[in-house]
C-alpha cells in the first residue's frame, strides 16, 4: 500500500471515530445494493432515501431547490461535517464545494446510485476530509426518470429499468444551460449561482466504441477553461484524480469521442460549449468534470466505478482546497481586467498527449440485417496501445468587451436568464440618447430541423457601427466589471456560437416589417436619385458590378428604398449595444 493510500486510511479512520462518538452508525440500503447491482433506484425511492438519511444524521439537510417541467420538485442533498448548513459561510470559511448532478440523462443511472451510497457513507464518517460540502442532487431529470422502461437504451447493459433521455417537455437537459427552456434548468442555474461551486460533476453513461475502460473521464476543456484554475486542474488535478483511480483498479482514459471511426488511431478531445453543464461550469471558473462510464460494462461495475470516482475527488478536493481557492480567485482578478475574449475554439493539431488506451480490435463482417459490411469488436483480441490523444485548442474567434451593455426592458426572456445567473445590472433612471455600438446582422444560417425547440443560427455575420441611440428609462446597463463576465460576453454577443442570437432570442429583428407599393415609390425614388448624388453613385456602382441587377427593375426600386431614409432602421439591428468607454 503507497503512502498516499495509508494515509487515506488513516484520516478516514480518524473521522469515522469522530463521528461514532456522536453518533450510532447509519444502516440503511440502497435497492442497488439490495438487488445485487441489478436495480436501479426510482425517483421515490431516492427521495424516501435521503429523507431517511436526513432524519439519521445531523450532517445531511434536504432542501427544494426549485421546481421540475413535471411539476415536481427539484431536491438538493447537503453534506457538511460540522452541521453547518448555512451557505453564506462555506466559501467564507474556506469550505470547498463540490456540486454533484445525477441523472440529467435519465436512462443513465449510475451516479444517482452511487451518490444515495456515497452521501450514506459520508454520512457515517468515511473518506472525506472535514473542509469539503457536498451538494448532491438526487435525481435531476425528474420527469424523464419518472418515464421508466427498460428498452430505450438499446445498447446499454442495465440497470433492469431506467428512465427516458428526454425530460417532460422531451428536452435534453444537457442541451439546455444557455436557452433555459426547462424548469430544471432554472432551478439548478438558481442553485449554481447561489453555491458558486468549485468543482461540478455531472454523471453519465457514454455511447460509442467498445473497449476495456470501465470509466472514461471528461474534464472541461483546459484551455477555454482557461487561467490558472485550467491550468492547475489539467497538470495537478485531474493526473491527482487517475492516479487515485488506478490505486483503485480502474485505468481512467479520457472520454472517447470518437463515434464514425475506431478510436484505434486516436481521437480530439471533446470541446463543450456552454449548452452543456460542464461548458456552463467554465464560464464561472468552476472545475468541471464528466464522468462517463461506459455503457457496454455491467450496471454494477459502472457504479461502484462512480462511487470511487466521487469519493477519490471529494478527498483529493479537500486536500488542495487551499489550491483550488486560490486559482479561482486569482482567475476572477484577472477576468476583471482582461480585454480579450474567446468566442469560439478549433483543435490544435499541431499538439497531442499520448494515452494508454486499452481497446478491442476492430474489424467487419457482413450483417445478417442487411446484407452489408458492419462493424465489429472482437473481445477476444483485447489490446493495449499509446494513441494520440489532442487536448489543446486554441481561440478561432474572439472579441474585445466593451465597458458595458445596454438591453432594451422589452427584451424580458434575455433579462430574466441574465439575472437569474447572478448578472448584476442597473435600470436607467431617464430617457436619454448616448453614443453606442450597434451590430447589423449581415448573414446568417438557419438548421433546417428543430433542435431543442429551436432553429439554431450559425456562421453569424456581423457588422460593427458607431451610432446614437435613443434609449428609454427602464433600459438595462451592465457592467462587466463582475463575476458573471464571461457569461455575459458568451450570451449576449451576437456572434457566439451558443449565444442568445444564436438560440433565436432576438428573431423578431430579423423580419421586415414594413414594405411599399412599387407605384406609389417610383416616383418619390426618382426624386431621391436626383437630390441625393451619393445615393445614385451607389445605384451606378451596383448596376455596373452586377449585370442582373441591371436588368432588374424591381431589384433597383428595392436597393434605392434600403438605402433611404425610409427604410426601418431596427431591421436586422441587434438590439443589444455596447459602450466602449
Amino acid at each position: 500500500m503507497n503512502k498516499q493510500a495509508i494515509s487515506f486510511v488513516l484520516v478516514a479512520l480518524l473521522l469515522s471515530s469522530q463521528v461514532f462518538a456522536k453518533q450510532n452508525r447509519i444502516v440503511l440500503k440502497t435497492p442497488f445494493e439490495e438487488s445485487d447491482g441489478k436495480e436501479s433506484a426510482t425517483w421515490s425511492e431516492a427521495i424516501d432515501f435521503y429523507k431517511k438519511l436526513d432524519a439519521c444524521s445531523e450532517q445531511i439537510s434536504m432542501e427544494i431547490a426549485g421546481k421540475t417541467d413535471g411539476g415536481y420538485p427539484l431536491h438538493v442533498v447537503y453534506y457538511a461535517v460540522d452541521g453547518d448548513f448555512n451557505k453564506a459561510h462555506w466559501h467564507r470559511d474556506g469550505k470547498v464545494i463540490i456540486l454533484i448532478n445525477n441523472g440529467i440523462h435519465a436512462g443513465e443511472p449510475d451516479g444517482v446510485d452511487a451518490s444515495m451510497m456515497m452521501m450514506r457513507d459520508v454520512a457515517n464518517g468515511y473518506f472525506i476530509p472535514g473542509n469539503v460540502i457536498l451538494a448532491v442532487i438526487p435525481v435531476y431529470n425528474v420527469g424523464g426518470f419518472l418515464n421508466r422502461g427498460s428498452y430505450s437504451r438499446a445498447s446499454q447493459n442495465g440497470p433492469a429499468s431506467y428512465g427516458f433521455r428526454g425530460n417532460a417537455q422531451n428536452l435534453d437537459l444537457n442541451r439546455d444551460f444557455i436557452k433555459c427552456d426547462a424548469a430544471e434548468t432554472r432551478s439548478l442555474e438558481k442553485l449554481f449561482t447561489l453555491l458558486d461551486p468549485d468543482i461540478f460533476i455531472d454523471n453519465h453513461v457514454s455511447d460509442g466504441a467498445d473497449y476495456q475502460h470501465v470509466m472514461t473521464l471528461l474534464p472541461t476543456q483546459h484551455d477555454k477553461l482557461g487561467g490558472k484554475t485550467g491550468e492547475f486542474m489539467y497538470k495537478t488535478f485531474t493526473p491527482l484524480i487517475y492516479k487515485d483511480m488506478k490505486t483503485a483498479g480502474y485505468d481512467l482514459v479520457p472520454y472517447v469521442n470518437d463515434f464514425d471511426n475506431t478510436p484505434m488511431n486516436g481521437w480530439r478531445e471533446f470541446i463543450e460549449p456552454p449548452r452543456f453543464a460542464s461548458g456552463y461550469a467554465a464560464l464561472f471558473q468552476t472545475i468541471a468534470y464528466v464522468p462517463e462510464t461506459h455503457m457496454l460494462k455491467p450496471f454494477k461495475e459502472r457504479v461502484l466505478a462512480t462511487y470511487d470516482l466521487m469519493r477519490r475527488m471529494s478527498w483529493e478536493a479537500g486536500e488542495n482546497a487551499s489550491k483550488i481557492k486560490a486559482v479561482r480567485a486569482a482567475d476572477r482578478t484577472e477576468l476583471a481586467v482582461q480585454k480579450e475574449f474567446p468566442l469560439d475554439w478549433k483543435v490544435d493539431t499541431s499538439r497531442s498527449d499520448k494515452v494508454t488506451f486499452k481497446g478491442y480490435m476492430a474489424g467487419h463482417k457482413t450483417s445478417e440485417v442487411s446484407g452489408q459490411p458492419r462493424l465489429y469488436y472482437d473481445r477476444n483480441k483485447p489490446f493495449t496501445k499509446q494513441v494520440p490523444f489532442y487536448d489543446h485548442f486554441i481561440a478561432s474567434k474572439t472579441v474585445t468587451a466593451p465597458k458595458a451593455y445596454i438591453i432594451p426592458r422589452a427584451w424580458t426572456p434575455v433579462i430574466s436568464r441574465l439575472k437569474r445567473n447572478g448578472v448584476e445590472m442597473s435600470k436607467l433612471l431617464s430617457d436619454t440618447t448616448i453614443t453606442v455600438t450597434a451590430y447589423h446582422i449581415d448573414n446568417y444560417e438557419t438548421g433546417p430541423k428543430p433542435y431543442e425547440k429551436h432553429y439554431l443560427h450559425k456562421n453569424i455575420q456581423v457588422t460593427p457601427s458607431t451610432v446614437k441611440m435613443k434609449l428609454s428609462k427602464g433600459d438595462y446597463l451592465i457592467k462587466l466589471n463582475q463575476p458573471a463576465k464571461r457569461y455575459i460576453i458568451e450570451t449576449l454577443e451576437p456572434s457566439a456560437p451558443d449565444g442568445f442570437f444564436a438560440w433565436n432570442f432576438f428573431d423578431g429583428i430579423l423580419q421586415q416589417k414594413e414594405y411599399f407599393s412599387d407605384y406609389v415609390f417610383e416616383d418619390r425614388a426618382a426624386e431621391m436619385l436626383k437630390e441625393d448624388a451619393n445615393l445614385k453613385r451607389l445605384l451606378d456602382e451596383k448596376r455596373l458590378q452586377d449585370t442582373a441587377f441591371a436588368k432588374n427593375g424591381a431589384a433597383q426600386l428595392d436597393f434605392v428604398y434600403r438605402h433611404s431614409q425610409y427604410m426601418e432602421p431596427g431591421y436586422m439591428r441587434y438590439p443589444v449595444y455596447r459602450i466602449e468607454n
